[in-house]
C-alpha cells in the first residue's frame, strides 16, 4: 500500500497515478482507498487540509499521485434575481449545508427537503452531476502544506 504524508497545491509537475474523488473523500485527513490503475493508497494529513482538484499526494516512495475532484449527485438552484440568490444562501447557511456559489447559482449536496424549501422561495432547482468544491468558510485553514 502505499502511504501518502503531505500534498501540493495546485500540483503541475508529472505523477504516476491519480485518485477519483468526491467531496467527502477530499477532505479526509487519513483516508484509504484505490487509485485509477488499482494500487491502494492511504494518506495522513494535517487535519483542515481539503484536497482540491490538480493537488498531488506525495507518497513515502516519492511517488506522486494526482487528486481529482470525481463527480457526484448535486442540487444546483438558480436565479437571476441576487437578492433571492442571497436569501436562498442565508437560508442554507442557517442550516450548515456544505455551498458552492457560482454567478447566478448555488449548488450543494441532494437534499430533497432543501430542494423543495428553495422552490418555495422562487429559485428554479434541477439535479446535476458535477465536481463538488464549496467554499471553505471563514475559519478555515487556508495555508498548503508543500513538499
Amino acid at each position: 500500500m502505499l502511504e501518502a504524508h503531505a500534498h501540493t497545491a495546485a500540483f503541475e509537475g508529472s505523477w504516476q497515478d491519480e485518485v477519483h474523488l468526491v467531496y467527502a473523500e477530499r477532505e479526509k485527513s487519513r483516508y484509504r482507498t484505490t487509485t485509477a490503475s488499482g494500487q491502494d493508497i492511504g494518506w495522513f494529513l494535517p487535519r483542515g487540509i481539503v484536497l482540491c482538484d490538480g493537488d498531488a499526494l506525495v507518497c513515502e516512495n516519492s511517488q506522486m499521485i494526482m487528486v481529482r475532484a470525481a463527480s457526484e449527485s448535486l442540487t444546483e438552484a438558480r436565479s437571476d434575481d441576487a437578492h433571492l440568490l442571497l436569501r436562498a444562501a442565508y437560508h442554507l447557511g442557517n442550516r450548515h449545508v456544505s455551498l458552492q456559489i457560482l454567478p447566478g447559482a448555488l449548488r450543494f449536496p441532494r437534499d430533497h427537503v432543501l430542494e423543495e424549501m428553495l422552490e418555495g422561495l422562487g429559485l428554479e432547482v434541477s439535479t446535476i452531476d458535477d465536481a463538488f468544491t464549496p467554499e471553505s468558510g471563514a475559519y478555515a485553514v487556508h495555508a498548503h502544506v508543500h513538499a
